[in-house]
């Protein structure tokens, strides 16, 4: 299926069209929130918190894993994901005093997710919302508010809010640690995932179209790319996936790997590269069939993609990604606007 031809087979899915607009979506968020994050970074600079903690669930948790690698890596700060569930389920409430908790959603209207939130409140944490319903619960109840600008959003499954939650997550430690490299970067980053839209990554559709289970493989940053593409293969594909660390894959998980097992492994352009590519040339050679976005690997197929700054690669892997995984449920003889057992709101309590 070339490129043209995947455009129109999609061109009425609700998945399609929206995972469409991340980049219009991260344009506007970037002209609507600069001086509110440039305010809040200053702020930060002037009174550090002790640690940072995230609050989310589903997509919007691998949006706080991306946050955790780049807080820890740009600002040295300890950075922990919370367990709703502490509070919404045990009623327990840790010490969150001189904490900054940045709670990531799209809808901010799941319950447990707002009781953790009145809990780290009133432990003493001062609370970032980063949330698509600029007037929903969620950003009622925090200290500072950053939209996501990405605009209405009715698929089950979430994409642009998903990159737009990265892109806030970016601007936010590019303000705070003052990285003008880094700022220069993301407002290079629309037109780029506009480009990345565009990138043929129908060998994935056609390798995993018959496939059973596979791995998702990232490392660092990329890491929290495995995980939401390994979401997406499940919700919306009905395929299994699991996401693994580059760190961990030669552990246990490699049992698995036989002759004609599938990994689709993210590798941005920084120290974690070396690594994956020694790890999935492993993989390969005992008949594995990796998929590969970000770097050449000897017996693997190479996705794609476009070069860019590090912490921007991310960003536009998980961008071509959303357009092959519509196409592959498609495929797979599903709906990728009706995933079997789902609805867009997910209320845990």
């Amino acid at each position: 299926m070339t490129a043209q031809n995947l455009t129109n087979a999609t061109a009425h899915s609700g998945m399609f069209l929206e995972a469409a607009q991340a980049p219009q979506a991260v344009r506007a968020q970037l002209a609507a929130n600069t001086a509110r994050i440039g305010s809040l970074g200053a702020s930060l600079r002037q009174h550090p918190p002790r640690a940072v903690v995230t609050i989310a669930r589903g997509s919007s948790d691998h949006a706080a894993t991306f946050a955790r690698y780049l807080i820890e890596t740009r600002l040295g700060l300890l950075t922990s994901s919370a367990a709703p569930s502490v509070s919404s389920v045990y009623a327990a409430n840790p010490d969150l005093s001189g904490t900054l908790v940045i709670a990531i959603s799209q809808s901010g209207a799941s319950p447990d997710l707002l009781a953790a939130i009145r809990s780290a409140r009133a432990a003493g944490a001062r609370v970032v919302a980063m949330v698509n319903v600029a007037d929903s619960p969620m950003a009622q109840l925090a200290d500072e508010v950053l939209p996501l600008h990405a605009g209405p959003e009715h698929s089950v499954a979430a994409t642009k809010s998903f990159i737009a939650s990265l892109a806030a997550i970016v601007h936010l430690v590019a303000q705070w640690s003052e990285d003008r490299e880094l700022l220069q970067a993301l407002q290079q980053a629309p037109a780029l995932l506009e480009r990345a839209w565009e990138l043929d990554w129908n060998a994935m559709v056609r390798l995993l179209t018959p496939a059973r289970s596979l791995y998702t493989v990232g490392r660092g940053l990329g890491l929290a790319i495995a995980g939401e593409t390994a979401l997406k293969l499940k919700e919306v594909c009905v395929l299994h996936a699991e996401a693994v660390s580059g760190a961990e894959l030669r552990h246990g998980p490699m049992a698995l790997v036989q002759p004609g097992f599938p990994l689709l492994v993210f590798s941005q352009d920084d120290a974690s590269r070396a690594g994956l590519i020694e790890v999935t040339t492993l993989a390969a050679t005992q008949g594995a069939q990796p998929l590969v976005a970000g770097a050449p690997v000897a017996g693997a197929t190479v996705l794609p993609t476009l070069a860019a700054h590090p912490v921007i690669e991310p960003l536009l892997f998980v961008q071509s990604f959303y357009r092959a995984a519509e196409a592959l449920a498609r495929a797979r003889g599903g709906d990728p606007d009706r995933p079997p057992n789902l609805r867009k709101v997910t209320r845990t309590l």
